[in-house]
């Protein structure tokens, strides 16, 4: 349930909300829009009816149900869109266009080092890399561990440029946290549930990546479980999910990206490095992606992908993702937007 207030609510009557809905068992989130404020009820869905005593406190405009499954990701009780961010020049959500870039894993200190220098003077406004790698195969290569985590923190401080690796396991949150300004959630953790509840209990920015064969529905829901430990700072990212199709990686689902619009107030990104697999179709998917007006693109750039320990055939080269940014920039201003790194060079 929603509690939306009377536009001009004074503070004394929002806080008396407030301490009525915990007094009924349940727990008060406030969002303060640009007009009125309006409060989520968080709590057992079965004991909500009585909730609607609350439409009779002095302040109170209306008390509505929220139909979806997802609460506080739900376009309803926030109407702007959120915007998470992190470093100096990301702000996922306010109408930039920010480019996030960088191998799929570590490898070591040159390749690191040698690849952010060239993300960042293209433009990108955050460093990629895996120090903790899922891979299908038993006998691939695992990521470097902490070793690669130390690897990336230099080459982002090196650049100035923040931060963006998986977290696999909840043992390792702790030194993810020390060392990365955001934490990634794979595919394959999309619905780990006990890793999203501890990482909500954080105030890390979050990458959720959609599971390879999950609804948008189920996809917004665990990140309800981000949100619902407290933590706000939620980005979406769309990354293909498996189809009958064997011609790409996966299908890159651009439909998403307006139907997450429809729904939450979550910024999304898109990856169309992993959405595809495949270098020449990247660029194509990463214009249409923006096209359909996602926040930003998380793409695998190499300083050498024929060598890559991992990924190397949908990674682009540096002088290819110099290409892809030039090319943006005529979509980008198409839908009225700016790309971040030119905006803040």
């Amino acid at each position: 349930m929603i509690v939306v207030m009377q536009a001009g609510a004074s503070a004394d009557e929002l806080a008396e909300v407030v301490r009525r809905i915990e007094e009924l068992g349940f727990r008060a989130h406030v969002m303060h829009g640009v007009e009125r404020q309006v409060i989520g009820c968080l709590g057992d869905e079965r004991e909500k009816s009585g909730l609607h005593v609350l439409e009779t406190i002095a302040g109170v405009s209306s008390v509505m149900p929220i139909l979806s499954p997802y609460k506080l990701a739900a376009r309803q009780l926030q109407a702007e869109p959120s915007v998470v961010a992190f470093g100096d020049n990301c702000r996922l959500g306010a109408g930039v266009v920010q480019v996030i870039a960088g191998p799929c894993s570590v490898e070591n200190e040159e390749q690191i080092v040698e690849t952010a220098k060239a993300v960042r003077a293209a433009g990108a406004t955050a460093l990629r890399g895996g120090a903790f790698k899922p891979r299908s195969s038993a006998y691939a290569f695992q990521g470097l561990g902490v070793e690669g985590l130390r690897l990336l923190r230099l080459a982002g401080d090196e650049t100035g440029l923040p931060i963006v690796t998986e977290l696999l396991d909840v043992h390792d949150l702790d030194v993810v946290l020390r060392y990365a300004d955001v934490i990634q959630v794979g595919a394959r953790n999309m619905q780990n549930f006990s890793l999203l509840k501890e990482i909500g209990k954080t105030r890390h920015p979050v990458v959720l990546k959609r599971g390879m064969a999950a609804t948008i529905d189920e996809w917004l829901s665990s990140a309800e479980y981000i949100l619902a430990g407290g933590n706000s700072e939620v980005v979406l990212c769309e990354r293909g999910i498996r189809t009958f199709e064997t011609a790409t990686r996966n299908t890159l689902d651009l439909n998403a990206v307006p139907v997450v619009r429809d729904r939450t107030h979550l910024p999304i990104v898109v990856d169309p490095s992993h959405g595809t697999g495949v270098r020449r179709y990247v660029k194509p998917m990463a214009l249409a992606a923006v096209a359909a007006g996602a926040d930003g693109l998380m793409i695998e750039v190499h300083n050498n992908p024929d060598v890559a320990l991992s990924d190397g055939a949908q990674s682009l080269r540096p002088e290819e993702f110099r290409e892809l940014m030039q090319s943006l920039r005529p979509v980008v201003a198409a839908v009225g937007k700016e790309i971040a790194g030119e905006r803040c060079e």
